[in-house]
C-alpha cells in the first residue's frame, strides 16, 4: 500500500502559526486520506492517499489551500511519495560515521537538483560543516549545531530556485519507519 508523506514548513514555529496535529490529520482526512498519523509538532504526516486521486504535488497545493482557508495560515508543503524518506535515509552520504543524527539536515527539495547552479559552491567556505547534494535533497552535517550552520534552506532555494523544507536525521528516519512499517525491505 502507497503511503505518501506531507512535510510543512512554517507551522508551529513561533506562537502566532499554529496548527494543531489532530487538526492537520482532520485535513488531510477531508482531502480523502486514510490512515493519517503525524509526527512531532512541525507538520509531518504520514498517509495513505486517496485511490486514483491526486499525486504528491496537487495533494501538496491542496493541503496548503486547506490550511489557508482553515487555520488563515500561508503554509508550504512538500508531499512525498512512497518510500522516499526510506530512500533519501538510505542514500546519504554521512552514515557509518559517528554522527549524532540532530546535527545531520536533510533539506528536501520540490524538484530535482540542477547540478550546474551549485557549481561554483565552495565547500571549504562552510567548514566545519559538510554537505552533500542528492537527487531531490541536500544533506548537511553540522558538527557544531544546525543554528549555527551557514547552509540553509534559503540558501539551496536560492541557489536551486525550488521551494524546500528541512528535517534532522532522526526525523527522516523516523518518517521512513512510519512509511515502510507495513512493506517487506
Amino acid at each position: 500500500m502507497t503511503r505518501y508523506v506531507a512535510l510543512s514548513r512554517g507551522i508551529n514555529v513561533g506562537k502566532h502559526r499554529r496548527v494543531p496535529m489532530p487538526t492537520l490529520r482532520e485535513l488531510l482526512a477531508d482531502l480523502g486520506c486514510a490512515e493519517v498519523r503525524t509526527y512531532l509538532r512541525s507538520g509531518n504526516a504520514v498517509f495513505v492517499p486517496p485511490a486514483g486521486g491526486a499525486g504528491p504535488a496537487a495533494l501538496g497545493e491542496a493541503l496548503e489551500g486547506a490550511i489557508a482557508e482553515r487555520m488563515s495560515l500561508d503554509a508550504r508543503v512538500l508531499v512525498l511519495e512512497g518510500d522516499e524518506p526510506y530512500r533519501v535515509a538510505a542514500r546519504t552520504p554521512f552514515s557509518g560515521r559517528d554522527i549524532d543524527p540532530a546535527r545531520l539536515l536533510v533539506t528536501f527539495l520540490s524538484g530535482p537538483v540542477d547540478h550546474a547552479r551549485l557549481a561554483d559552491l565552495d565547500p571549504a567556505a562552510y567548514a566545519p560543516a559538510q554537505f552533500h547534494v542528492g537527487e531531490r535533497e541536500v544533506h548537511v552535517h553540522c558538527p557544531d549545531g544546525v543554528r549555527q550552520s551557514k547552509l540553509t534552506q534559503a540558501l539551496w532555494e536560492k541557489r536551486l530556485g525550488l521551494f524546500g523544507t528541512a528535517r534532522n536525521g532522526n526525523t527522516v528516519r523516523a518518517l521512513a519507519a512510519m512509511v515502510t512499517a507495513d512493506e517487506p525491505r
